[in-house]
């Protein structure tokens, strides 16, 4: 068992007594080794951190085949087991099995779907959205229904407010589009205030999370959060604030409250790791309004009597469809998307023969 000098000095960097519980039920915290955290991934090593400095290592073999035989990976947040050898090197043989991940899915445009875990042991996500060019209430949704399919807390972060005039406007727009339990704030990324306003999610071990697009601010807040200069920044491009990828790999940092900022690279795509059935929970409203619906198999189309389309805008609905048709096509198996595809083009074929019919019958 870890002991309470050990565990009080791993709690800075986020363990949590679920945790340690994890690592004892499998026998690891009696294993050989240190119980390290994972800070940072890259494609040859790893960081790890014991609670007061931080160390390179690599992971060995045996693990990383492991993990991806599970269609998963080691990821920043990740607890595991690793030890030193003779020549000094640092190896993480085992991980805890994580409380939670975020972890999005990638389509090859083709058949192949794959699954890519961005972080793990995540308390709160601050969904990060700049005030400019950047602001897109579609987008905002997909994020959100992301960190709550995945069980995680979601705080929306507005951020620029100090250069646009209706900073409060677009946070009262925001606010109108959220489930009752996320919250949302408008502030300056720069100086103290992040700290003020962010003060209640950043307690004593707290793990959160930046997850937006790139130049939304990420790095700018890091860097307010932790106090010093932790990220590399960078202005966005003058004609569409688009920004420039300063950010390049996932990386944690800890903050004067003892919280941890993991910082992310901005997400050019964002395809949900989930099904139908986990996508009902994220869009709560939705799902309750449905029950309401004369019909009990009602698509919220044309249908008579359908509550939702009545209870929420017509874009959220939209919204919420389309993502319905990315998880059920991500969770199809190439012999089904195989069969739906021919079922289209037999659609598409009677649809042209019974067009060239009225028109062969009206010459």
């Amino acid at each position: 068992m870890i002991d309470s000098s050990t565990f009080e000095r791993l709690r800075v960097i986020g363990l949590s007594p679920a945790l340690q519980a994890q690592a004892s039920a499998m026998g690891l915290a009696q294993s050989p080794g240190e119980l390290l955290r994972v800070t940072e991934v890259q494609r040859e090593g790893i960081a790890l951190h014991d609670g007061q400095a931080e160390r390179p290592a690599r992971m060995l073999p045996a693990l990383r085949h492991q993990l991806a035989a599970q269609a998963d990976a080691l990821a920043v947040g990740d607890w595991v087991m690793a030890e030193r050898n003779a020549l000094g090197e640092w190896w993480a043989h085992a991980r805890i099995p994580p409380l939670n991940q975020l972890a999005r899915r990638l389509h090859d445009g083709r058949d192949k779907v794959t699954r890519t875990v961005i972080v793990s042991n995540v308390d709160t996500a601050l969904l990060v959205m700049g005030l400019d060019n950047d602001f897109n209430l579609r987008r905002l949704e997909r994020y959100v229904a992301l960190v709550r399919m995945a069980g995680v807390s979601a705080v929306v972060v507005l951020t620029k407010a100090d250069l646009n005039a209706a900073a409060a406007q677009r946070l009262c727009e925001v606010q109108a589009g959220l489930p009752a339990d996320v919250a949302a704030v408008a502030l300056n990324a720069l100086g103290d205030e992040p700290a003020q306003v962010l003060g209640p999610w950043l307690g004593t071990g707290q793990t959160l999370v930046l997850l937006g697009s790139s130049g939304a601010g990420k790095s700018t807040l890091t860097n307010a959060l932790v106090g010093a200069s932790a990220q590399r920044t960078g202005a966005n491009r003058g004609d569409d604030s688009r920004g420039r990828h300063t950010t390049t790999a996932r990386s944690l940092h800890t903050t004067a409250q003892q919280a941890c900022i993991i910082d992310t690279p901005g997400l050019r795509t964002l395809r949900l790791d989930g099904d139908a059935d986990g996508l009902q929970e994220a869009f709560g409203d939705i799902a309750q309004l449905a029950l309401q619906c004369r019909f009990r198999d009602c698509g919220h189309g044309q249908e008579p009597g359908c509550a939702v389309r009545e209870g929420v805008t017509p874009e959220r609905l939209r919204g919420f469809q389309k993502l319905q048709r990315e998880a059920r096509r991500d969770t199809q198996s190439a012999m089904e998307r195989k069969a739906q595809v021919q079922q289209w083009k037999a659609r598409g074929r009677e649809s042209r023969m019974r067009i060239e019919s009225k028109w062969g019958e009206g010459r």
